[in-house]
């Protein structure tokens, strides 16, 4: 490996995932505006719209994820073409 490539400063970082409110704590670099307590420690919080514990493909459930409004907007352009 070559030597000084990789980011030094690594700490704990809480990732919550905001459809299901799972969380999980691992090592990061990430910076983080955030912050949240957990068994009285606070850690820089990171918040994702899906992870492993609500994306299909891991959970098996078809859940369909749309934050943006994206499907209705492709629904009201492209989803009544078929209909006569």
């Amino acid at each position: 490996m070559k030597a000084g490539i990789h980011p030094e400063g690594y700490r704990q970082v809480v990732f919550k995932d905001m459809s299901n409110e799972d969380i999980f704590i691992t090592r990061s670099t990430i910076k983080t505006r955030e912050t949240i307590d957990i068994n009285g420690i606070t850690y820089p919080l990171v918040k994702l719209e899906i992870s492993n514990t609500s994306h299909p493909f891991y959970t098996g459930k078809a859940k369909l994820v749309d934050t943006a409004g994206r499907v209705d907007k492709f629904m009201s352009r492209y989803g009544n073409r078929n209909r006569k």
